[in-house]
């Protein structure tokens, strides 16, 4: 080469930086067959310059470079010159002959924004990185799909669909900073209706010194939950919704979505609040030059139901006009706020009658303690004052419509707390020093009496006094428009009055619909959905609007504005006491996910704002505070009840993991005692709908009181695909949670039952939260199958004692298996929508043999993946069989009706044989049964036996109904029932003396299971007491609800699994549903205390 650097152009078109594409990066020059790794696989190429590094050519190597396809798999490439006049592609870090960008030449992705988004992200696409499978998996296996989804993904239709909706609106959305979007929004919110026509009247009524702590102690409120808001909003990406957006996110639905609508409400009221006071000041004004229309009372709501008309067409037009609405309002409130302030400087003697004397020290000293009147109180002032502050989350409530949120919002809002918190405190300390609280207008009512009159006004040469026996139209406390009369030119004092209540009214009739349509779009309240539709390029709620507006003008009715503040003002309270605890709930969490980029927070002065706020609702108004708080609990059932399919990420999710850790290991620190003992139960029934009266059985004694764990042990021949995994796993518990079954669901891979049995038992649990008996259905269909089945079931119990847990088997007539049964519950997936007509049909993949097991978890073959899913438009008719079994495997699930649990206690097993029995009267749906109590005995001892038994029981504090001592257990059983047994045993007997030893030990060898002519005559007496017994059981417990027995034991390696196995089916055949039970023989009853 000659020094000559190569070109990087590309062929190709130009290509975003990141992108999916064939991997083309090992391609050699001469066409030749591309290595292994870029056989077809489709992933993210990182870091795209020019183009994937595809053959020589594409890259602008030179001819004279050759190109080694192995280099493709390193992950830093450069190219060097050798003595032969060629170059080479090496993966050497020290003879770089080109830089290009790190990550261009691997399948590995460099880290980008764009992995974590959102599919449905507006301000950019989602990209999806190389999963692990890519990456990890031999070359000569075809990739899977396993990442995680990065929460809410929707599906491909909803991609598509938000995609295009981003495409259409770039460019046309309207978005504002945040001096634009919140801290003139807020201004204009909080300087409302109060500033110019309730603030002077507080000052007459409390004082300088109380309007003061009034104004600071709403300031203390707003301003930690300001705090709390921007900690909140700055925790990532903020959507639409405001105040309701912030709460679900953090608290969850139901906090959220109660607060929500109660907040979206308060807003729309407030509208009302703000209409009216903007009508009192124009029917004052149409008063003064008596041009009423009919009476004050109606014209204040006529003029109301125009404005809000008005106020509704400009919110309707788009948030631009209304941004613009907002400047323009700014502009005349700022201008009149300046007006009042210089016209306090400016005291004529035309205006001292009517109370405004300029600043006087003798005014501020009179007007600075209180003065309440018709009955008001330090606390009536403040409940009506505190509205005016409720305007901090007007930037909040249009989070979706700003630039920036998380600047904006903690910026905008504090901001504007602290410009009216000093505006207000001005025009108090003003007032309050140049008006006096009474004057008559007359200015013939000079000093006469000098002995009498002792107020400021006296002082100043006027006399007031007549206006305390009543009928006085001036001063801070009779003329709510004084403010007017203070400004240096009185009209641009109305202008402020307009603006003030117009931009307040503006804002919370654009929050409200805001709030509301964000709560619609979760779906919290199903019948809402309606107002959930957005129109436009800013996707504006018209249907809120209209809603909003109807709210609005049916409080405008009311017309009173001192009725309708303290109603909001809970409301409002409501909202930032949970916006405050929220703050506090995810610090006390301390969930990795809670990192808020605005620090100055603390989660103790946010529990204290939220204290705070509630204190203030019941000193607002007691009532209404109440009113409002089981609104909330309401709305927090209702939304609890109905559990929206939502997953946040929210504080309590954290918390409560927080507190599940916590109490785990608290347990693990404290001996098991055995008062505390409960039956923790793994339950081996396959996928969860396969096996319905197991597990709703298992689910009436441990519910509320144990654990329980449905497991499934897998069988596959072909490698798992670990995304259906994850998927199925999902439908899985949520077929629980649905059938409100308290268990949790896992699954294991494994050759057998027997080796995933082992696995699930040494495995499963956390601590002490880890199960202690194993519960199986018992295997019908045993004589029918292979053999080996049985062997493997069988040492499934073997092993469960070799591992000290308990056993339980469950046998009904019909059987426990329903998965061949078309029809019954299916576990979908939840983005499966089939079209109109067709059924989603679960059926499990089981060999026709094995199809009514009862015991072994479904089998998955290498053709399929998790439950089968077929369509079918039509349902088979269901055999008499099936439709029994159906009828059978739901009969737990009903409440049972009178009757009695018999429980046959032959052999002591620590007690659990009783404590199952006893668990299920407890709860509701066995409550109505007796438990009666079956035991061996000799005859000669029966009375003797039953009152033992009756003082255990009693000493137990286990309520029974009968005791039943049985002295004819070791009774030859019938000669029928004997025959039966031997044709049941027949061909599972080895016969060892029809054929030589060394052919008889070989066949015992290969077949373990065979019984032995030794092992039926050594066993002949426990023979003769399984037939026994099962006469005794069909003879006691025919009409029994539900018979619970202890199991028989098998010694290990003498009883042959076959043996074992007849023992059990003799024993259960043709009785009521049975429960067999072997506790591990440590005792889980006591009698002490």
């Amino acid at each position: 080469m000659s020094g000559q650097k190569p070109s990087l152009k590309s062929g190709g078109s130009p290509q975003s930086r990141f992108q999916v594409d064939v991997v083309t990066e090992a391609s050699p020059a001469d066409g030749s067959k591309p290595p292994e790794e870029a056989r077809g696989r489709s992933r993210v190429v990182g870091f795209l310059d020019t183009g994937a590094l595809g053959s020589a050519m594409d890259i602008g190597l030179p001819p004279d470079v050759s190109y080694d396809p192995d280099t493709a798999r390193s992950d830093s490439v450069s190219l060097h010159s050798t003595g032969t006049g060629h170059t080479h592609v090496s993966d050497s870090h020290s003879n770089t002959y080109y830089m290009r960008t790190f990550g261009h030449n691997t399948i590995d992705a460099v880290p980008n924004i764009d992995f974590y988004r959102h599919t449905a992200a507006t301000l950019g696409e989602k990209l999806i990185r190389p999963s692990l499978s890519e990456l990890h998996d031999e070359l000569d296996k075809d990739p899977f799909e396993d990442g995680l989804a990065n929460g809410e993904e929707p599906s491909a239709a909803e991609e598509a669909a938000a995609a295009l909706r981003a495409k259409e609106a770039k460019g046309g959305t309207v978005k504002f900073g945040w001096i634009k979007g919140v801290l003139i929004r807020c201004m204009l919110n909080i300087w409302g209706v109060m500033l110019f026509i309730r603030m002077s009247w507080i000052v007459g009524q409390a004082g300088i010194g109380l309007t003061i702590a009034i104004i600071l102690m709403a300031t203390v409120v707003t301003t930690i939950t300001g705090l709390s808001t921007s900690a909140i909003a700055t925790n990532g990406f903020v959507r639409g919704g405001g105040a309701y957006y912030l709460i679900s996110r953090s608290l969850g639905p139901e906090f959220g979505g109660s607060i929500g609508l109660i907040f979206a409400f308060a807003n729309a009221v407030a509208v009302a609040m703000y209409v009216v006071g903007f009508a009192e000041t124009v029917v004052e004004m149409l008063s003064d030059v008596d041009a009423l229309m009919t009476d004050e009372l109606n014209d204040i709501r006529i003029v109301g139901t125009l404005t809000v008309i008005l106020l509704l067409g400009i919110s309707v037009a788009g948030m631009e006009w209304e941004a613009k609405a907002q400047i323009v309002l700014l502009v005349i409130l700022l201008a009149a706020i300046a007006n009042y302030f210089i016209g306090s400087f400016i005291s004529t003697e035309s205006k001292e009658p009517k109370g405004f004397f300029g600043y006087q020290s003798a005014i501020f000293l009179e007007n600075l303690g209180p003065d309440f009147r018709d009955e008001e109180t330090f606390f009536s002032m403040f409940a009506i004052f505190f509205p005016a502050a409720t305007g901090i989350l007007a930037g909040a409530n249009i989070s979706g419509d700003l630039t920036d949120p998380q600047s904006a919002i903690p910026k905008g809002t504090l901001l504007a707390i602290l410009i009216t918190g000093i505006t207000y405190v001005g025009i108090t300390i003003s007032a309050g020093s140049c008006i006096v609280r009474d004057a008559t207008g007359d200015h013939n009512d000079t000093v006469i009496d000098t002995v009498n009159c002792t107020d400021a006004a006296c002082t100043l040469g006027y006399d007031f006094s007549i206006c305390k026996e009543g009928g006085c139209q001036y001063g801070l406390i009779n003329d709510f428009q004084v403010l007017g009369l203070v400004s240096g030119f009185g009209p641009l004092i109305s202008a402020g009055i307009f603006s003030a209540t117009l931009s307040s009214a503006l804002a919370s009739l654009v929050s409200a619909p805001k709030v509301f349509q964000a709560l619609c779009k979760d779906n919290i309240y199903p019948g809402l959905g309606v107002f959930a539709k957005g129109y436009g390029k800013n996707n504006e709620p018209l249907r809120g609007y209209v809603l909003t507006f109807c709210i609005g003008l049916a409080f405008i009715l009311i017309a009173e504005l001192n009725v309708i503040a303290p109603i909001i003002s809970n409301f409002f309270l409501a909202s930032y006491a949970l916006i405050n605890f929220s703050v506090f709930h995810a610090s006390l969490a301390n969930s990795p996910g809670w990192r808020p980029s605005f620090k100055y927070y603390n989660k103790w002065v946010s529990l204290a704002g939220a204290i705070l706020c509630c204190v203030v609702m019941f000193v607002i108004n007691w009532w209404a505070a109440l009113v409002t708080l089981l609104i909330v609990l309401a709305l927090y059932i209702y939304v609890s009840y109905k559990k929206p399919d939502v997953n946040w990420g929210s504080s309590t999710q954290a918390l409560i993991y927080n507190q599940a850790l916590t109490h785990c290991l608290n347990l693990t620190g404290v001996e098991d005692h055995v008062k505390n003992f409960r039956p923790q139960c793994l339950v081996l029934a396959g996928y969860p709908n396969s096996r319905p009266a197991l597990l709703q059985l298992v689910n009436s004694f441990t519910k509320n009181v144990g654990l329980m764990v449905c497991a499934h042990v897998r069988m596959v021949t072909r490698r798992p695909n670990l995304k259906e995994l994850s998927q199925e796993h999902g439908r899985c518990q949520r077929w629980l949670n649905k059938k409100r079954i308290k268990a949790f669901y896992t699954h294991v891979f494994s050759d057998n039952l027997r080796h995933g049995a082992q696995f699930l038992m040494q495995a499963v649990g956390l601590g002490r939260l880890k199960p202690n008996t194993l519960v199986m259905g018992f295997k019908n269909n045993w004589s029918d199958g292979d053999m080996r089945e049985v062997e493997i079931y069988i040492n499934t119990i073997h092993d469960a004692f070799d591992l000290q847990y308990g056993v339980v088997l469950l046998r009904l007539r019909d059987g426990l298996d329903v998965s061949h049964i078309q029809g019954q519950d299916e576990i979908i997936q939840s983005q499966e929508k089939p079209a109109p007509g067709v059924k989603d049909v679960l059926v499990s993949v089981v060999p026709t043999k094995d199809s009514d097991s009862d015991s072994c978890p479904s089998k998955t073959t290498s053709g399929q993946s998790s439950p089968l899913i077929v369509r079918a438009a039509d349902k088979c008719p269901l055999s008499l069989t099936e439709q029994r079994l159906l009828e059978a495997s739901q009969q737990f699930k009903k409440k049972q009706g009178k009757g009695t649990i018999d429980v046959w206690w032959l052999f002591d097993d620590g007690g659990l044989t009783l404590l199952i029995p006893f668990l299920l009267t407890n709860g509701s749906k066995w409550g109505d049964c007796r438990i009666r109590v079956f035991i061996g005995g000799k005859i000669n001892r029966i009375d003797h036996d039953r009152r033992a038994m009756a003082t255990l029981l009693s000493r137990f504090r286990i309520d029974f109904s009968d005791i039943h001592v049985l002295g004819d257990i070791n009774t030859k059983p019938k000669k029928h029932n004997k025959l039966s047994f031997r044709e049941l045993v027949e061909p599972y007997r080895l016969r060892e003396d029809d054929m030589e030893q060394e052919a008889a030990e070989r066949l015992k060898a290969q077949e373990p299971w065979r019984i032995t002519d030794n092992e039926l005559e050594l066993y002949k007496a426990k023979n003769n007491r399984q037939i026994r017994l099962n006469e005794l059981l069909k003879e006691h417990s025919a009409a029994a609800k539900l018979i619970v027995m202890s199991m028989p034991l098998a010694r290990k390696g003498t009883v042959s699994s076959a043996l074992y196995m007849c023992w059990l089916e003799t024993l259960s055949r043709d009785v009521p549903p049975l429960l067999l039970v072997r506790g591990n023989h440590q005792s889980v009853l006591t009698f002490y205390s």
